[in-house]
């Protein structure tokens, strides 16, 4: 009886074999181009995959990553993105790519983390102080000052910055391995939460004074949205 089964197994798995060795599948049967349009019904990592049949290259196309950009007041600092949001070719790619323009004499990208993402930084203009901290317990600091030509890696989901320290405007490229790798803002986390954590967390958390953690609660922290 053993014996049998066996066999039958045997056939069903060859059989399985020789169909999957005699498909030839559509070329694009392996692209997921990202759309909001839900009736295709077909949902992939986050996103409906559109119709293999509109797809086109200007889905997998980016341009203006030349044009320099007018920074916010707040910061300094104006980030151009390309997420799956606005290049849907990028879909279950695990790739986005964003373009970094500072202004002179300390702009910042202040402390962040991608929740979803490990980056890597390349400068084209200018000079940058760029650097993360590690996970506990020892919380080092690697850092690097980076010219034109050079790159530094951020891992995955350890906070990090960037700080223009030249008096010329600066840009870099940053490229993430994630369609969606997400920000967390250190500071208008913590402070700029809404509602408002309670100030006896971060009183004991930072080893500030009640007062203060209570005037950086209505702080006007800057919108991330406004450094797009």
């Amino acid at each position: 009886m053993r014996t049998a089964n066996f066999l039958v197994a045997l056939a069903v798995l060859a059989s399985a074999f020789s169909f999957a060795m005699a498909y030839d599948p559509s070329p694009l049967q392996d692209i997921c181009v990202a759309t909001n349009d839900t009736k295709y019904g077909v949902f992939v990592n986050g996103k409906f995959c559109k119709d293999s049949e509109k797809v086109t290259a200007d889905d997998f196309f980016i341009t203006g990553l030349n044009v320099r950009k007018q920074t916010s007041k707040a910061l300094g600092v104006r980030l151009t993105l390309s997420t799956v949001d606005q290049v849907p070719g990028l879909n279950t790619n695990a790739l986005s790519i964003v373009r970094l323009d500072f202004a002179p004499n300390g702009s910042l990208t202040p402390p962040h983390l991608h929740p979803r993402a490990a980056e890597i930084l390349t400068v084209l203009e200018g000079t940058l102080y760029a650097g993360f901290i590690t996970e506990i317990p020892n919380h080092r600091l690697f850092a690097k000052i980076l010219k034109p030509g050079d790159a530094f890696v951020f891992p995955h989901g350890l906070i990090h910055f960037q700080l223009n320290i030249g008096k010329t405007p600066a840009v870099a490229l940053a490229v993430l391995n994630s369609q969606n790798p997400g920000v967390v803002t250190v500071a208008n986390t913590i402070f700029g939460a809404s509602p408002s954590v309670n100030p006896d967390v971060l009183t004991r958390a930072f080893h500030l004074d009640k007062d203060l953690v209570t005037k950086l609660q209505k702080e006007e922290w800057v919108d991330p949205d406004q450094l797009y």
